[in-house]
């Protein structure tokens, strides 16, 4: 059994909604090849060993973000939006130059979102938002944004500054975990979600804890503030196959913590299914 598979052990320990959405997974798989910029070697993980953590975790739709790995080829992506019988979205990666016709072409496979990835590995810079920004609006998408959290003060002006939706990942990323919500940088991405125009993810904890599982107290205070505060501004996503992480963390595990952070049932239905059939079109 490989690592990953292992990792899948645990039960949810919650009644999960009908139309709960995992908002952030990634498919990798050995048949496409990576790209030069590449910055480690990924595992093998198709889509269809993702669909065996989904129906345990009784999940019914799922994002599937483009790993920075493949760079522009965005062809295992959209092959793991297609085997999903119409429940899956994706978020790709394109270059500024992309034309309105391609852009069309990925609307229909699915895509509904650009990734913006600011930390290393990542083919794009800060000085593609705009331009990017202006090419998905006709669409209705969003800029899918990472970067390091604490750098929230300084983004600020520039992400405001843009006529476009955003999704923000993992909590914001703070790659040193404030050690209030009243921290500058914080609530400088509070800031951002009073625009009614952007989104947080409340994934991957594992990724910025000093404090560790299986609780992540230092991101699940961050985590626990957004959902009380901002409920129709957050998403949940587990990060699957939780790449680069040894020992690999359990998806239930991680979903787990969303009760911990969400004290209403309806806020949990909001998050899990309301959300992201907005920000994703799975209505539409």
């Amino acid at each position: 059994m490989s690592a990953v598979a292992m990792a899948e052990s645990d039960a949810v320990s919650f009644s999960v909604p009908f139309g709960a959405c995992d908002c952030h997974v990634h498919a990798y798989d050995d048949a496409y090849p990576l790209a030069p910029t590449a910055t480690f070697k990924p595992p093998h993980a198709p889509m269809a060993d993702y669909a065996k953590v989904q129906a345990a975790l009784g999940l019914t739709r799922v994002v599937v973000v483009q790993p920075t790995g493949y760079g522009f080829d965005n062809r295992c992506t959209l092959a793991a939006v297609a085997c999903m019988s119409g429940r899956a979205r994706a978020v790709a990666i394109v270059p500024p130059s992309v034309t309105q016709s391609t852009l069309r072409d990925l609307h229909v496979a699915g895509v509904r979102g650009v990734r913006m990835m600011m930390l290393p590995g990542g083919p794009l810079g800060w000085d593609a938002l705009a331009p990017l920004a202006h090419q998905i609006r006709p669409l209705g998408w969003h800029l899918n944004v990472q970067f390091n959290g604490c750098d929230f003060v300084q983004r600020l002006p520039l992400l405001q500054s843009l006529d476009a939706q955003m999704v923000l990942d993992h909590t914001g990323k703070f790659l040193v975990p404030p050690a209030s919500t009243d921290d500058a940088a914080f609530q400088a991405l509070c800031r951002l979600l009073d625009t009614g125009r952007v989104w947080v993810k409340l994934s991957a904890p594992y990724e910025t804890s000093r404090t560790g599982a299986p609780y992540y107290e230092d991101v699940s205070q961050l985590a626990r503030y957004l959902a009380t505060h901002y409920p129709e501004r957050c998403l949940w996503a587990s990060n699957w196959p939780h790449p680069n992480q040894n020992p690999v963390p359990s998806s239930a595990a991680l979903l787990n913590l969303l009760p911990r952070w969400v004290s209403r049932t309806a806020d949990i239905q909001r998050i899990l299914v309301d959300n992201p059939a907005q920000v994703y079109g799975f209505d539409a």
